[in-house]
């Protein structure tokens, strides 16, 4: 049995191997009770406190943690053993990567907790529905941003040249900006959005032929739900390049409705007519004052009489325009003001050969 373990492998017995492994299988070991430990002691002791901070701290290092000592086991039991100064180069360089990348994925994980529990509630209070829409973005720019540091100092602590490889990112980076410009305007497009704020979800705009409402508004792409109830997706870059109308920051809708009376009526009948329709508008508490109405043309078939009022923002559009309609259809069948339609007089003469 001791010839065995004093057997040579790859430069180190079988004992030496044996012992490494225990050391790793260890510190598994030691990561798991740390596991159990913050999972069922710490986070109970951490519960009865008024503050929510130490929860939270406790409930992100738990994981990072239990692989740093995963890391340090490992490390430590092939530090042991007898390599060539190559691997020795190799394991260097990938211990400080391990590192580095635990540290960041802790860091991310704490920021990114802390804006849930905190500056996301917050957001959550105020009327506008900017901050709601910009929350999403901001954490995954934080988390984005996070991650691309720890990479950087990962790669600096290995001894890589960082300079030279971010100089070689930079070279590939234009290359796939000018192979990507659609994708970059379109991101252009959405920050615009976010920062000029021509609309916001659930308004109503119209864009390039498409009407309807505005569901969703993301970095790169905006979703629209049309008045016949189909989801369109639209790139962000077209809110650059095109008019867009909002409809909803409209603050009345403007009803033109021209009347044509016959040509039988009396200037005291189109005086009366004209009276209706003010009344009409001053009692319908959905309109706004000072409506536009006279008469205004002398028509082919009828004289015109021009009715423009203004529907108030909050009130029923359609519901509205039905009211006005018929109660102008009434007041005027119970005073014989006859509505015009298009006629034709046709003289007829027999001539005698």
């Amino acid at each position: 049995m001791n010839d065995f373990f004093s057997y040579q492998f790859y430069h180190n017995t079988i004992q030496d191997w044996a012992i490494s492994l225990l050391i790793i299988l260890a510190a598994v070991v030691i990561g798991k009770i740390a596991y159990w430990f913050f999972g069922n002691i710490a986070k109970k002791l951490t519960e009865k406190t008024e503050s929510r901070i130490d929860d939270i701290i406790i409930d992100m290092i738990e994981e990072p943690i239990v692989l740093a000592i995963t890391i340090f086991g490992l490390w430590y039991g092939l530090q042991r053993l007898d390599f060539t100064e190559f691997w020795y180069i190799w394991m260097g360089k990938i211990y400080h990567i391990l590192i580095t990348i635990n540290i960041t994925w802790l860091i991310a994980r704490l920021l990114d907790a802390i804006i849930v529990e905190y500056i996301v509630p917050l957001a959550e209070k105020t009327e506008s529905t900017l901050d709601d829409q910009i929350m999403p973005i901001v954490r995954k720019g934080i988390r984005s941003i996070i991650w691309i540091l720890g990479v950087i100092v990962a790669l600096n602590n290995a001894g890589y040249d960082v300079g030279a490889l971010i100089a070689g990112l930079g070279i590939g980076g234009l290359a796939l900006a000018m192979a990507a410009k659609d994708s970059v305007s379109n991101i252009f497009g959405g920050i615009m959005i976010f920062t000029d704020k021509p609309f916001k979800v659930g308004d109503r705009i119209k864009i390039g032929g498409f009407d309807g409402t505005i569901t969703e508004v993301g970095i790169r792409t905006s979703r629209m739900k049309t008045l016949e109830g189909r989801l369109v997706t639209i790139p962000n870059s077209q809110f650059t390049g095109n008019m867009v109308e909002n409809v909803s920051a409209e603050p009345s809708r403007k009803v033109v409705l021209k009347l044509g009376l016959t040509y039988s009526m009396t200037h005291e009948q189109l005086e009366l007519g004209i009276e209706l329709l003010k009344q009409i508008a001053s009692t319908n508490s959905n309109l706004e004052p000072n409506p536009i109405i006279g008469f205004d043309s002398f028509g082919d078939f009828s004289l015109g009489l021009l009715f423009v009022y203004y529907i108030k923002k909050e009130a029923d559009i359609i519901g509205t325009q039905t009211q006005v309609n018929l109660e102008i259809l009434k007041q005027f069948n119970a005073n014989d003001l006859e509505m015009a339609f298009p006629t034709q007089t046709v003289y007829h003469q027999n001539i005698k050969a």
